[in-house]
């Protein structure tokens, strides 16, 4: 693997506070690839045999069931996937494709799990990702659970507001389809969720959402930090 894309790495949280010798044995089998959009990376229940690291691009994380497939979570750089699976040493939960041309590394789980067992701040620091995974799944339950369709749209959009630095007008990250799935809705939902949304300033034109009335979307949505904030 190339120095920078081991020094790009070395700054993530899950490898910062390693001893140096154990962040060597981690990455010396390690490798980069580049994949195409909509290349299948990992298949639901098979072995986990890498811990991804996802470094340019968008990876779409995706469940399926009884010929019924679902969109459960959208990656973007520079984060890990799928960690649970790796260190357990048991078969993916999900399913992950590309959704645009990604750069990712890929790193034997073998290697992950015996670094695991011989660093402690490694350990500590998967400890804490792993937390803040769990965190993640029990606001994303909340806000199925506890908000309507049109709720759950708004809240969604406020927080690509946020991220895209709060302009007028701004792009969704990925198709409605995929959007409606993520929100657990049908497409139909979400066209008349997005109709609704349309008293409280919000107007889109295909991929493209326009809030003219930010102040009134909130209100409407009452995001909460206990839901909305993935970063604690």
């Amino acid at each position: 693997m190339a120095r920078p894309e081991i020094e790009e790495i070395r700054e993530l949280p899950l490898f910062a506070d390693m001893r140096d010798e154990s962040f060597e044995a981690l990455t010396r089998g390690a490798y980069v690839q580049n994949f195409p959009p909509l290349i299948e990376l990992i298949r639901e229940g098979d072995p986990a045999d890498f811990l991804h690291i996802i470094i340019e691009g968008n990876v779409e994380l995706f469940a399926e069931w009884n010929n019924r497939e679902t969109t459960m979570a959208t990656v973007r750089p520079i984060s890990t996937f799928i960690l649970a699976a790796t260190i357990k040493d048991g078969p993916y939960l999900m399913s992950a494709r590309t959704l645009e041309k990604s750069r990712i590394i890929l790193l034997p789980s073998l290697d992950v799990r015996t670094v695991f067992e011989n660093d402690a701040k490694f350990a500590q620091a998967i400890v804490l990702e792993l937390a803040q995974c769990y965190r993640g799944v029990v606001k994303s339950s909340k806000n199925l659970k506890l908000r309507t369709s049109v709720e759950r749209l708004a809240n969604y959009l406020i927080r690509q507001h946020g991220y895209q630095g709060h302009p007028e007008v701004f792009q969704l990250q990925i198709d409605k389809k995929r959007l409606a799935a993520l929100l657990g809705m049908t497409p139909e939902n979400l066209s008349r969720a997005f109709k609704t949304l349309g008293n409280y300033g919000v107007a889109v034109d295909g991929a493209q959402i326009h809030i003219s009335n930010a102040q009134d979307l909130h209100q409407f949505a009452k995001p909460s930090k206990l839901i909305d904030d993935y970063s604690c």
